[in-house]
This record gives structure tokens, sequence and C-alpha cells, in this order.
């Protein structure tokens, strides 16, 4: 059973759907996506990893979602609707999308994507919708928009509700909204329901264009031998359908207010530690109701993602709740459902597999979770080189049972890392590399050369070792400096902006990686 959960050997890349080139200012499932699924191919890569796809909020964090299962709609992808005719290649040419080709200007997202959408759904309603109907169900049932709203109901209908009264409410949060339906007093729902049906019908149709286009893509990837890896955070937002519709499953106080939140305490990633204001939950009455919430997240992700990567895996075994009024320093670690929810999470993944992301202070209980569990954990190549032979991110250290990454979308990139390196740790990593006994010291250390040798040595290293799988951040196969870099934990503002410029990861370094693969049977 155990070995059933082990990933095949391999290879990947980590490219977020928003760092995909793209016209219209931030990557999408379209002509791109298909592309990068190509070029994966010829790289003999199996893998891509992507991070969270659902809709963001403010800070524009993947990981601060308005639902835990609907999709982003600025991942639809608009050149797929003026083929539908549900656009015109004019209107989306008029509208100014950002000056960079590199970076995504989120409040330009925010201000016309959704104006371009509803223009779209409109002309839906009028033209399409009918004849969409009849050839879809000719065609291919399943995926038809009725049977995607019937499939879809348990989330959809509070979803659409929620965003739909988010928009009346001029895009307050939730807990500022009318009290009736703050606490989803039954005639409220029915009020707003009608009242917001138009605004509902967008958000559903919202969902149905996403998913039609993510359910075409996974299955080009897959055609193509290509595993998707998907991202899912381990806590859901305060902001967010899923909390507004279930507050029960979370600490809450009368108010609905929380009263704990998530986050960690200082570490490798913030000497202050971070407070991430997600609601912890209420474990007691989700085992009560043997995780049915969780099982039907895991159920919907099985179906997304051929891999799920669970993050802050470790809050399955302890959690670190802040008071919601303090700060890091305040919080306490306290026991999470363990066994259980692994339990609940392998009865309804489906055919898919996991990979705990176990980065942070690992107890003892969380490494005897994962050897129970049988999921692959993490191994980062940027935590290796501190001189210590025993560290255990060293690849000699490794089993094979195990996801190696350069870093990830939280660590800056490889090319700004060996920067920061003390001077024992550059050495050694100097030595461990084989660089060093060919180098000439010339005092200088870090040349701009050097670096991305040593940057290729790393990839190596990766490759070389026994993990079953290797993931590289796309920036660090384009040996990127930090201006690429995709968060800097505890900060707001420049993060989840870097995006891959058209023609940039090209033939030479699919060469190289298809060489590695090749002599590492990958």
């Amino acid at each position: 059973m155990q070995e059933k959960k082990r990933l095949e050997r391999g290879s990947g890349i980590l490219l977020p759907i928003s760092s995909l080139p793209s016209s219209y200012g931030i990557g999408s499932l379209g002509k791109e996506a298909y592309h990068f699924v190509d070029q994966l191919e010829k790289a003999g890569q199996k893998y891509w990893q992507v991070l969270p796809v659902g809709p963001t909020s403010f800070g524009d964090s993947p990981y601060q979602s308005f639902s835990t299962f609907a999709g982003n709609p600025y991942f639809i992808d608009l050149d797929l609707l003026v083929q539908e005719e549900l656009l015109d290649k004019e209107e989306l040419l008029k509208i100014d999308w950002g000056e960079l080709a590199y970076d995504v200007d989120y409040q330009k997202m925010y201000v016309n994507r959704f104006k371009i959408l509803k223009k779209a759904f409109l002309r839906w309603q009028e033209k399409i919708k009918k004849e969409d109907e009849k050839q879809k169900s000719k065609e291919d049932s399943e995926y038809s928009y009725s049977n995607f709203i019937e499939t879809n109901k348990e989330w959809l209908e509070d979803y659409s509700l929620f965003m739909s009264c988010k928009d009346y409410f001029h895009g307050v949060e939730w807990l500022s909204w009318n009290e009736d339906i703050r606490y989803r007093q039954e005639e409220a729902l029915k009020y707003y329901k009608q009242l917001l049906k138009e605004k509902i019908e967008f958000w559903c149709f919202i969902q149905y264009k996403f998913f039609e286009q993510w359910r075409a893509l996974k299955k080009y990837a897959n055609k193509k031998g290509i595993k998707i890896i998907g991202d899912i955070p381990i806590y859901v937002a305060m902001d967010s359908a899923d909390v507004w519709s279930n507050p029960k499953q979370y600490q809450l106080d009368k108010s609905l207010n929380p009263i704990d939140v998530a986050g960690c305490p200082p570490d490798a990633f913030s000497d202050y530690g971070q407070k991430w204001g997600n609601p912890i939950y209420d474990w007691e009455i989700m085992e009560r109701d043997n995780f049915t919430w969780w099982r039907k997240r895991i159920k919907a992700a099985g179906k997304m993602y051929d891999v799920i990567r669970i993050d802050h895996f470790i809050g399955i075994v302890r959690y670190y709740a802040i008071p919601a009024e303090g700060i890091p320093i305040d919080g306490a670690f306290r026991e999470g459902p363990g066994e259980k929810l692994i339990q609940a999470i392998d009865e309804s993944i489906g055919d898919a597999k996991v990979i705990a992301e176990d980065l942070g202070v690992v107890v003892p209980g969380v490494r005897k979770l994962l050897k129970q569990s049988g999921y692959p954990g993490m191994k980062i190549l940027e935590f290796a080189f501190d001189g210590k032979k025993e560290n255990e991110y060293l690849p000699h250290n490794y089993e094979n049972n195990c996801v190696v990454y350069s870093g990830t979308h939280d660590n800056e990139t490889l090319i700004s890392y060996f920067d920061s390196l003390t001077s024992k740790g550059y050495r050694y990593l100097m030595k461990y590399t084989g660089i060093d006994e060919n180098r000439k010291d010339t005092g200088e250390k870090n040349t701009e050369n050097e670096r991305k040798v040593l940057a290729d040595a790393v990839i190596r290293l990766a490759y070389q070792s026994v993990a079953d799988t290797v993931i590289l951040q796309m920036q660090d196969i384009l040996k990127k400096d930090n201006t690429a870099r995709m968060n800097l934990p505890s900060t707001i503002g420049q993060n989840w902006r870097w995006r891959l410029k058209k023609d940039e990861f090209n033939e030479k370094q699919i060469c190289f990686l298809k060489n590695l693969a090749d002599v590492y049977d990958r």
C-alpha cells in the first residue's frame, strides 16, 4: 500500500499558471499553457507543478482564496473566448493589461478582467447558451452547463452567492455585510438569491468556463505523459465562501470573528514569525462529522490534479494558534487531528497522490505521521549548505520517497541564494559539487559566471540524487536573481507577480534538462 503512494521517478518544473506568457497581463489556460506542456515533454519531464489556482483576494496571494473549490477567473483564456465568439479580438487589444511582459499588474487585472468577462457572459446568455447546451449534451453530457451546475452545486451555490453578495456590498469582507445575510438567516438567503439572480449566474458561468478550460488542458497534459501537481493550502481565508457557509467548522466567537488565527513562530523564513490570519479549524467538530468538509475538498482536488501538495503538512500533527489580536510570539502549539485526517484523505482522494510539505520545525510526531502515511516529504537544496554533513537536506542523506526542490516559491532564487551563504557554507557547497577542485582562488567570491556554473551543479545534484522526484523552479532553470523571486513571506505588495517572457524558456534549457533526465533515468 505504501509503495502505491510513492511518485514515479521523474522530474518536473514549478511554474504557476499566472507566470505563463500572455498578451493579456497574466498567464492563462490557453495557447501558452499547451506550448509549455509540449516543452515539458520535449525536455523529458514528467511533472508540472502549479501554485493554488483559486480566486485570490486582497494581497493577491494564491494561499488566500475566496474559495478552496473555485478556479481563478484571471486564468480563463480570453483568446479561447474569442474562438467561441464570446469576445472580439479588437476589444482585448484596446485594454491596458500592464506595461511589463515579466510582471503581473494586479490592479489592472482587477479593474479590467471582470469587465471583459462580463461582456463574454452577456453574449453567452444572449446567443450561445441554448446552442451550447444542446451541442454539449450531444458531445459530452458530463460537461454541459446544466450538468456542471448540478455536479458542483455543493460548493458552487454558496460560492456564487458569496461573490454576488460581495459585489453587492462593494467588496467588503463578509463580516461587514448586513447581519441577516452575514448569519445566513433562511429568509435572507432566499431574498439575496432572488435579488442577485443575474450576478449569481455570472459567477457560475465564470466557474463553468474555468473548469472547461482546465479540464481540456489537463487532458492534453496527461496524454503527453505530464502529471499536474496541484497545491492546496492547509488553511482557508477568513474572507471566503468556505468560512461564511460553514462557520461552525472554525474556531469563531459568537460574532463570527476568529478567536485564534494561523501562523508560525520565528523560523528559517522569518525572524519575527508569521501571522497568516487564517481562521483555525475546530478539529473536534470536524472529527465528529467524520471530516466531511475535508473529504469533499480532497475529492475535488483529486479530480483536478494528479498529485496534491498539501501545504504546511506539519499543521496536521500540531498547529500554531495566535490570538486574533496578538503577534506571532504570543502563539502556542496545539495538537492536530493527525492520523484520523490522513485516513479521511486516503479514503477520498481517488487515484491522485500526495506530497507532504513538511518544512519548518519538524517534531518527532511529524516524522512518525509522514512514515505512517507513506507520503513523500520535501527536501530543499537551499537549506542544505550550512557546512554540517548530517544536514537532512543534503542529497547523501535522502531516502527514495521524497521530492527534492532547488527552492520553492517562498525561497530566494538559486543565483541570489549563493550570495546569502556564509563563507563556511559557500566553501562546503563548492566542495560538495566538486567545483572547488578546479577553481583558481582569485580572492573574489561568487562571480556572475561562477554563480551560473554553480546553479547548474546544484541542479545536477538534484537529478543525481536517489529522490524519486525532482522539481525545479523555472526561475532557477533560467538563472534569475531575486528580482524574479515569487514571494517574500510576511510581506505584501510585490509578490506573486513574476512572469515568464515568451520564448525565454528555450532550446538551450530544454536540451540541458533532457540530457539530465536521460542520464539520471528520470
